[in-house]
This record gives C-alpha cells, sequence and structure tokens, in this order.
C-alpha cells in the first residue's frame, strides 16, 4: 500500500495513505491534535506523581508516545506505555517525518530515536520511570488483562476506513481492559461511536476538539 509523507497546517509532518484518502494524523496540525486529544485530554487529567499503565491503540509514528514521554517527565509520572501497530512505519519514514526538528530537547531527539530502535514485542527502559512495549499486532489479537490500563489513546483509522476497529467486540475489550475510573480518549465524535462506547459500558463525555474539529470524545470507566 503507497504511503506518502504530507506537512500538515502547524508545520509537523504525517503520512497519507491515498488509497484510502486517510491520514495517520489531522491535516490541520499533527502536533496539535495529538497535544489536544491525547495529552490535554488524556495525559494531564491524570494526578501527578503517580503510576499509570496506558495503551494506544494505532503507535504508528510514535508521536503520541514521545509527547507522552516529554510530558510524564515534568510531571514526574511513572508510565507502563504499551503501543499496537499492525502496520510499522518504516525507518526511512521516521526519517522522513523529521519529528525530531519539533523538540529544542537534544535528549527528547535521542529518546524518540530509541523508540523506534526498540525492538518490537519486548518492555524496554527508555527512561527510567518509563517503559516501552511495541506491539506488532492488532487490538483483535491483543490479550490484555482485566482492568490493565488507566489510560487509552484510541488513535486507530476511522470508522470509514477501518470499521472493524470501530464495533462492538473491539470496544467491548477495551472496557474490560479498562480500570476502574479509568477513561479513554479519541479523536473520532461520531454519533454511533459514543453510542457504541456507552452500550459497552463507558460513560462518555463530548469535548471540544483540536483545530479543524469540532468535537473529540472521552469515555470513562465508572463503577457503580
Amino acid at each position: 500500500m503507497q504511503r506518502e509523507i504530507i506537512v500538515t497546517a502547524d508545520g509537523s509532518k504525517t503520512i497519507h495513505i491515498p488509497e484510502w484518502n486517510e491520514q495517520y494524523h489531522s491535516t490541520h496540525g499533527a502536533l496539535q491534535e495529538a497535544r489536544h486529544v491525547f495529552l490535554k485530554n488524556g495525559l494531564e487529567q491524570l494526578a501527578p506523581n503517580t503510576a499509570v499503565k496506558i495503551l494506544e491503540v494505532g503507535f504508528g509514528t510514535g508521536l503520541n508516545a514521545i509527547l507522552t514521554l516529554e510530558a510524564a517527565w515534568k510531571a514526574n509520572l511513572t508510565i507502563q506505555y504499551v503501543g499496537l501497530e499492525a502496520y510499522p512505519v518504516s525507518t526511512l519514514e521516521i526519517e522522513e517525518l523529521n519529528y525530531t526538528d519539533l523538540f529544542e530537547n537534544q535528549d527528547l531527539k535521542k529518546l524518540y530515536q530509541l523508540m523506534h530502535r526498540a525492538p518490537w514485542n519486548e518492555v524496554v527502559e527508555i527512561l527510567p520511570g518509563f517503559t516501552l512495549e511495541k506491539r506488532h499486532e492488532k487490538m483483535e489479537t491483543f490479550e490484555a488483562q482485566f482492568e490493565q490500563f488507566d489510560l487509552i489513546y484510541f488513535d486507530a483509522f476511522g470508522p470509514r476506513t477501518q470499521p472493524e476497529m470501530w464495533e462492538l467486540p473491539v470496544l467491548q475489550k477495551m472496557y474490560r481492559i479498562t480500570r476502574e475510573n479509568g477513561f479513554l480518549v479519541t479523536y473520532c465524535a461520531k454519533g454511533q461511536v459514543k453510542r457504541d462506547l456507552k452500550t459497552v459500558g463507558y460513560e462518555v463525555e463530548v469535548l471540544p476538539g483540536p483545530p479543524g474539529k469540532r468535537e473529540m470524545t472521552r469515555a470513562f470507566k465508572r463503577m457503580d
């Protein structure tokens, strides 16, 4: 499948798939979207100085992961980060994306490269207090313990492109592995997705979206 690198509105780059007319990140700004959806409305809602476990469905370029590491470093969070990816991005694509230019901190540039050099399906310590496990598999086959994750970054391609990722079996699995009072965040705010998240048990919250998108979704696992 052909993939090409494009520049988004905030100057950061993303991967475009012409066959699907789909991108890995918003064309209105890859960096802005990642920070708004997954950091501001995700990671930053967690209490500082705590230990948390995060699952990213759609590891992709690793942008969400390195931004999470940067924020965790500042907030003194201890993080176990698991990223699922069925179709890994190539080394050449990583170089062309040039995300290391986004960071003035030289350490972050090295850590981003370390994330991509890390072997698949192994737990690797990127920094003291931050481990990364990149899983080369689909969510449909991923096996996890009951109530294992405090936060899920649901960053799969949208329902138009990957409808199977937004169907009840996958949403039920995510609900099962979300810890009590844990939550999921996603850029997607389609009505059917929100209804299905409620069906599997989540308490759904609609939030203002990143640039170019009116809304996004956050879903909590509340226990009576």
